[in-house]
């Protein structure tokens, strides 16, 4: 049995916006010590193969260190490495590639055809390619079959299977391509195992979430090749998780506290964005208090006020004042968009602003 690592995507020296400059720097720090728990993830498994399948860097232009760093944690791994470059660091004579730094056990393919590489110890070929530059029109699969030698013929890959632009695969090209398992990077979602003819491919995600796009546990595939075919299994590398919660204030009596309710464990680890909904007159003393509940219990927050006005609120809109003719000015422009979350909180702050500051029973 052939045991490999297979993951992709670690984007190293992401700027991470949205978070305080402070907060950047600490991610970006927890970022390359992602490295170190892939290689005792390597070393707890006594894996055969690493397969990194592009986007290490986040682009051509990083922090002195940090690829240097990656090449002497990379050298620590007992167990060849095997990568590809990506669209975000893609393979030139100025890449952090083609410096004189990587280790004997790390092999970078520099070529956008796959090349080999031959492992008579495991009996298997490990097959790659590089990104060139930033786009990359041509598919890498084009024309490509691996002999049928009874050896194991592994591909590492940064690739697309879902649209042009950026090295595209179809499923009919890993079909005919005659690998066991083909490792890919790109797509920044799990896949789980997926078959295409008799090949087995995956995209094992980004190993760490980088904003609110990239949510839940996050971290590589662990993959057992043998006669009897092909297993992954999903191992968690993530430091901190981004998630996104939905709080309904529809009747609470304390916006806080629901939304405290909510919050999930190890919270203080995380990344939360809190979007507030339902029918809810929330003051700005209630934003607050959410906000500083929020700061104590979570590494990092935003919150998202999406509440909506009670319903029993546009009845004022009779009123013989400027409260009434307010309200039905807004409530017009209301039923134009009824999804304009901008419209709606005009209307509670306006709504406060001529009641002289007074909160709005509901």
């Amino acid at each position: 049995m052939l045991k490999i690592l297979h993951t992709a995507d670690l984007h190293l020296d992401s700027p991470f916006t949205g978070l305080t400059p402070e907060q950047a720097a600490r991610r970006r720090a927890e970022q390359r010590a992602l490295v170190q728990r892939l290689g005792d993830v390597a070393a707890r498994e006594r894996v055969d193969l690493v397969l990194l399948a592009g986007d290490l860097f986040d682009s051509g232009r990083i922090y002195r260190d940090t690829a240097r760093e990656l090449a002497e944690d990379l050298g620590r791994i007992d167990a060849p490495v095997f990568i590809s470059p990506g669209n975000h660091d893609p393979y030139d004579a100025a890449s952090p590639y083609a410096l004189p730094i990587w280790p004997d056990n790390v092999h970078i393919f520099t070529s956008a055809a796959p090349a080999a590489v031959e492992l008579p110890g495991l009996n298997c070929v490990v097959y790659g390619a590089a990104f060139l530059s930033e786009r990359q029109e041509e598919s890498p699969l084009t024309g490509f079959h691996a002999p049928e030698d009874g050896r194991i013929h592994l591909m590492v890959l940064h690739a697309n299977t879902e649209g042009a632009g950026y090295a595209p695969i179809t499923a009919a090209q890993i079909a005919d391509s005659g690998l066991d398992y083909l490792a890919l990077g790109h797509i920044h979602r799990q896949s789980g195992l997926q078959r295409s003819g008799d090949t087995r491919w995956a995209y094992p995600g980004c190993p760490e979430g980088r904003g609110f796009d990239e949510l839940g546990d996050k971290g590589a595939l662990l993959v057992r090749v043998d006669t009897e075919g092909v297993q992954a299994e999903f191992v968690s590398l993530c430091q901190r998780r981004y998630e996104i919660l939905d709080v309904d204030l529809t009747g609470a009596l304390d916006p806080a506290a629901s939304v405290l309710a909510v919050l999930p464990a190890g919270a203080d680890r995380h990344i939360c964005r809190v979007r507030l909904t339902g029918r809810y007159n929330l003051t700005a003393a209630e934003l607050t208090a959410v906000e500083q509940a929020l700061e104590e219990r979570t590494w990092a927050h935003q919150v998202q006020d999406r509440t909506r006005p009670p319903e029993d609120l546009w009845a004022r809109a009779g009123e013989d004042n400027l409260t009434g003719l307010f309200l039905q000015t807004m409530a017009t422009l209301c039923e134009q968009d009824p999804e304009d979350e901008e419209l709606q909180l005009a209307v509670r702050f306006g709504l406060s602003a001529l009641e002289h500051g007074e909160d709005v029973a509901p």
